[in-house]
């Protein structure tokens, strides 16, 4: 039975994981915060309470256990912490991931995997998708949070041998009961007032946490060695437009009246003012006025390998 470790494994993106692994017959282990009663109580589960600080409680979730692979979600946007990232949790952040990745060499776990953030990358201009390859400019807090994860993860235990690591970037997320990316990309955060843009013909790379899942169940059934190790896209198969989003929030959530607007025909450098740098930093749902229409995508066919991203807005669960 394969022993697994999900650091955040009780906020919503640990809990969907957890479930995946045990429904494939693995022990899985979750470190958190707080609990929840998601996975509580079913066979092969345990969970440990534990601050993304206290070493010490790592250290002894390690002693007792063996494992073979650790998913590394602690302080992970839409676990335990919020969409506003202060530079103190940027630090905690920093904190586990000086010890988490040696204490994985010193047990000889056989897979370690991260999860980050697509927020790392520098947006182009032009709509090219974005590859692993690509030019890295972390701007938010999150961003760059995650990104020092990375390096630091790349740093301890890029060295080790025989242990496979891989780094998964993933667009923001939704399930049926979480909308909090999906709503922010129609409300002005101005006056909280919802708005699309002539009727929705435009879209945002997002991701269904159960394509995360998917990807994760198979990937670690497949990767057994250093040839596996690598950084992995992670979002859904095609843009989300912002008419689903409507439709989605209509069906699902309480939404209210949406204001039908023109697209804004102000400069870019008075559109980026409308809200200040500070949140722009903090906010990890920041909505870029100056990129709404822009259409990006990410770059998935490395992931492609592995999961087929049956999941998008109109069948998630």
């Amino acid at each position: 039975m394969r022993k697994v470790l999900v650091t955040g494994g009780c906020g919503m993106i640990g809990d969907h994981v957890c479930s995946g692994f045990l429904k494939k017959g693995c022990e899985v282990v979750a470190i958190d915060r707080q609990p929840s009663d998601y996975n509580m109580g079913k066979e092969h589960f345990t969970f440990y309470e534990a601050a993304p600080t206290e070493k010490g409680k790592y250290a002894d979730v390690f002693e007792k256990h063996q494992f073979n692979t650790v998913i590394h979600l602690a302080d992970t946007v839409d676990n335990d912490i919020g969409h506003i990232i202060t530079e103190a949790q940027v630090r905690e952040s920093a904190a586990c991931d000086a010890f988490i990745y040696r204490f994985a060499i010193a047990h000889d776990v056989e897979q370690f995997i991260l999860i980050s953030t697509t927020q790392v990358y520098q947006m182009p201009k032009t709509r090219e998708p974005l590859r692993e390859d690509d030019f890295i400019k972390p701007v938010t807090n999150y961003a760059k949070l995650k990104y020092d994860a990375e390096q630091t993860m790349i740093k301890d235990i890029g060295r080790a041998r025989g242990m496979m690591i891989a780094i998964v970037r993933v667009a923001p997320v939704y399930t049926k009961n979480f909308a909090g990316n999906l709503e922010a990309k129609i409300t002005d955060p101005k006056d909280n007032t919802k708005f699309i843009y002539r009727t929705g013909e435009y879209g945002f790379h997002m991701c269904c946490v159960h394509n995360l899942v998917d990807f994760l169940l198979t990937f670690v059934q497949s990767a057994e060695d250093h040839s596996y190790s690598g950084t992995y896209n992670m979002a859904d198969k095609n843009l989300t437009m912002a008419s689903e989003i409507i439709e989605y929030m209509k069906e699902n959530h309480r939404i209210g009246v949406v204001l039908q607007r023109n697209p804004p025909n102000t400069s870019l450098s008075a559109i980026k003012n409308m809200i200040g740098n500070k949140e722009q930093k903090e906010n990890y749902r920041f909505l870029d006025f100056t990129r709404i229409l822009s259409n990006n995508m990410f770059d998935i066919q490395k992931a492609s390998k592995y999961c087929s991203f049956r999941w998008t807005v109109k069948n998630t669960k």
